[in-house]
């Protein structure tokens, strides 16, 4: 049964999904209510929670323990993919075992997710921005004509757009996203972080977007 989302004033270390605008905040907020638990972070710096991170999360909750152990995944984008494949652990968890998924944005939770998980809102979602691309309706025209009209857009800025994007994908449900294309979404940050220049960056996402979307 789902739970109604709440402002968070008892914060307990149990199975929930948490939604807040500032991750760091709240795994230290988390970590602050340890008393007899342990605690297992999987943290995904590059903002999409990867497959690899799913595994390794899951081969630790079968890792025995008298002790309750809490674990915490944490990236501002959990996939699909990556939902379904912790879905059966956070369905039936191993004795003492403990989920939380922290997050930026509710929406990109699955429903099968929200129907296993309550959600907890510490802090309010940010509003979408427009930011002058609709993903759902992608093409080759707007591909070229979005790519032109960021020439100068800096690197830090871009990271900014390409969450956007890469959530807007996401939400969508407009496009196969398998396992290739989300490494590739993570390598975008990287590329940029190296000082590819970021319209390139930009031009082989939204190409490879389109070319995995939904016909």
């Amino acid at each position: 049964m789902n739970t109604p989302n709440k402002k968070a004033t008892n914060q307990k270390l149990t199975s929930q999904v948490i939604v807040t605008s500032n991750i760091d905040e709240t795994i230290m907020m988390l970590e602050s209510l340890r008393r007899n638990e342990r605690i297992v972070k999987i943290i995904e710096e590059d903002k999409i929670f990867s497959v690899k991170d799913a595994q390794i999360a899951i081969e630790k909750s079968y890792m025995a323990s008298e002790e309750t152990t809490v674990i915490i995944l944490s990236a501002k984008i959990f996939s699909p993919i990556v939902q379904n494949k912790l879905l059966k652990v956070i369905e039936e968890p191993p004795a003492n075992k403990e989920f939380i998924l922290v997050t930026h944005s509710k929406s990109t939770i699955l429903t099968t997710i929200k129907s296993r998980l309550p959600i907890t809102v510490l802090s309010n979602e940010r509003e979408e921005e427009d930011f002058g691309l609709d993903v759902k309706q992608l093409s080759l025209e707007s591909v070229y004509a979005f790519t032109q009209e960021h020439k100068r857009t800096d690197s830090n800025s871009m990271k900014g757009l390409l969450e956007s994007i890469v959530k807007g994908a996401i939400v969508s449900g407009g496009y196969d996203l398998d396992e290739k294309t989300l490494s590739l979404f993570r390598d975008c940050y990287v590329a940029l972080d190296m000082g590819s220049p970021p319209q390139f960056v930009l031009n082989a996402l939204l190409l490879k977007l389109l070319a995995r979307k939904k016909r």
